[in-house]
């Protein structure tokens, strides 16, 4: 049994958006995340950091879950800036079931635990996403809100922290977001969204009590990166 985590399997398997338009990096990549969790075994655990599927909708989605679900072990979902297919806990739940998905949670102001440890994390937000700055204060203080929720729900255990956006990288750093992982003293912080030349940018390493490292699947080489045993 292990923890693993990676982001950004941006799957179409409808085909409406394949991604071997970005470049040889993105070649056979459902092929490859297929190879790439070969190794994992049915009582692993894997936290998927947002975009997961290009679907607008759950329906839409529906062979992307299958996909996933098919491949080894349980996997926690949290939701990224392209899963437009996101909707309420309860309602993607219960597709989930009607559809026979018995291995996908959604991990959203909640929290899961695997050993002594809790699986905290929430979408976090990117100033550079509105660049007009019409929702930046409404939004980021929503998801500060759950991700803070997240934390509580751990109690007195030590926190791993996953986020979609990167809290901190060159050139950028998101204060409120960092203020809480400080405060509650996050263990590491895993963070997917960059791709391409921008994994350049990315910050990995210790700040404050945290460890942070980036898990965009282009980044990983489509295999999920453990993290505990």
């Amino acid at each position: 049994m292990a923890l693993y985590v990676i982001g950004d399997l941006h799957l179409s398997l409808s085909g409406e958006k394949p991604m071997d338009v970005f470049g040889e990096k993105w070649e056979n990549h459902v092929e490859r995340t297929r190879e790439g969790f070969s190794a994992l075994h049915d009582d692993d655990v894997t936290v998927l950091a947002g975009d997961s599927s290009w679907g607008m909708s759950l329906e839409g989605a529906l062979e992307d879950f299958a996909f996933i679900d098919a491949l080894p072990g349980k996997k926690l979902l949290l939701k990224g800036n392209h899963d437009y297919w996101w909707t309420t806990a309860s309602k993607m739940k219960r597709f989930f079931a009607e559809n026979g998905f018995t291995t996908l949670d959604i991990l959203h102001n909640n929290c899961f635990f695997y050993g002594d440890y809790a699986v905290c994390g929430t979408r976090g937000w990117f100033y550079e996403e509105d660049a007009a700055g019409t929702h930046t204060g409404k939004m980021l203080a929503r998801e500060a809100l759950r991700l803070e929720a997240s934390f509580r729900a751990a109690g007195e255990r030590p926190i791993l922290c996953f986020l979609h956006y990167p809290p901190i990288y060159q050139g950028y750093q998101c204060p409120e977001l960092l203020a809480l992982i400080d405060r509650y003293h996050a263990e590491r912080c895993y963070y997917g969204h960059l791709h391409g030349v921008t994994h350049k940018r990315a910050f990995e390493g210790k700040r404050s009590f945290t460890e942070y490292s980036l898990i965009s699947a282009d980044y990983l080489g489509f295999a999920p990166k453990k993290i505990l045993d």
